[in-house]
C-alpha cells in the first residue's frame, strides 16, 4: 500500500505538498477582530490549541501588544510524520489604542480557542443615552 504522501502527491501533484511552506508569514497569523461595544472594544484573537500561560498582553505607552513564543513539538520520539499541517510559530501584533481607551484598565481572558482582550473605553467616551432637551 502506497504512502499517504505519495498517494497526496500523486493526486493531487508535489507542489501541493510544499504550499504551506510557500505560504506568506503575514497568512499564518492568527485571524483578528476588533468589536466596538457601547462601552469598550474587544479583540478577539483564533488561537486554537494554545494555553493562557503562552501569551503574553501588555500596553506601554498606548501600544497593546499581543504575543506569543510556541515550540512546535508534536513530532514524538519513534513518530515519524509524512505531510505535516499542524504548525505554530510565535506571533507578535501590536495595535495603537485610540485615546478614548483607558489603557490601565485592559484586561484578558482565554476561552475555547479565542483569547479575549477587553480595552475599556474612557468615562468621558462611552456612549451616552440620548436625552430630551425642553425647549423654551
Amino acid at each position: 500500500m502506497p504512502r499517504l504522501s505519495n498517494w497526496v502527491e500523486n493526486m493531487l501533484g508535489p507542489e501541493f505538498t510544499t504550499f504551506w511552506d510557500d505560504v506568506p508569514t503575514r497568512l499564518k497569523v492568527p485571524a483578528t477582530n476588533i468589536r466596538e461595544k457601547d462601552d469598550a472594544f474587544v479583540i478577539e484573537v483564533a488561537s486554537p490549541g494554545m494555553k493562557k500561560s503562552d501569551f503574553e498582553v501588555n500596553v506601554d505607552n498606548g501600544v497593546l501588544t499581543i504575543s506569543y513564543d510556541f515550540e512546535d513539538n508534536i513530532e514524538k520520539e519513534g513518530e515519524h510524520y509524512t505531510h505535516r499541517e499542524f504548525g505554530y510559530s510565535s506571533f507578535k501584533r501590536s495595535f495603537t489604542l485610540p485615546d478614548s481607551v483607558d489603557g490601565d484598565q485592559v484586561s484578558a481572558k482565554y476561552s475555547e480557542g479565542i483569547l479575549f482582550v477587553h480595552l475599556p473605553k474612557k468615562e468621558e467616551a462611552k456612549k451616552k443615552p440620548a436625552r430630551l432637551i425642553d425647549v423654551k
